[in-house]
């Protein structure tokens, strides 16, 4: 049965590493007969939780907050995969990435125990240097706290100039990857 797919992509190049490790999943996700939508966050207007705790009382506007994120909602709660894709900044996932997903939790907020839908989720990531310790750490503890299942990673280090992950061995990983999701 096929699956719906969302890409939260969290670089500010639209035409960089880490875009080419989500064009390479997609195309495997795809092929596999998957619908994938993805969000280029650095060009949505897309603001910091608030920790107001006011929302959830609107299935289709979760958040008391309007912005872009009004959009990635209902791609997200329709999601069965989450696409986690960001470069490594200072160990770590982008503030664009981690901004847009503090923001899910309006979606949580709409259950009254605060859990969070079920997903599966995936991790593609891309550096100049190899320092993906940290941001493994985060994505298998945040996997935990969700209690979302984890598909996989794509952690390409070495690349730092746009391009330099051409005929990488992680853009075929990230397509069978993909392509698994089934």
């Amino acid at each position: 049965m096929a699956k719906r797919i969302i890409v939260l992509n969290g670089s500010p190049r639209k035409n960089g590493n880490t875009a080419e490790l989500i064009k390479s999943f997609v195309n495997g996700a795809r092929e596999a007969g998957n619908t994938v939508t993805e969000f280029f966050l650095n060009e949505m207007d897309i603001h910091g939780c608030l920790g107001c705790f006011g929302g959830g009382k609107n299935l289709e506007s979760p958040c008391a907050q309007k912005d872009d994120m009004l959009k990635i909602y209902p791609a997200y709660k329709a999601a069965d995969v989450v696409v986690l894709a960001s470069p490594l900044y200072y160990w770590t996932i982008s503030g664009q990435l981690k901004t847009a997903f503090d923001r899910l939790f309006a979606v949580a907020e709409c259950d009254k125990d605060y859990r969070n839908p079920k997903k599966e989720c995936i991790l593609l990531m891309a550096a100049e240097g190899n320092g993906f310790k940290e941001s493994v750490y985060w994505y298998d503890n945040l996997m935990k706290y969700l209690k979302w299942k984890s598909l996989g990673k794509v952690l390409c280090g070495g690349v730092m100039a746009i391009g330099d992950i051409s005929g990488r061995k992680e853009l075929s990983d990230a397509y069978e990857l993909g392509k698994s999701i089934k």
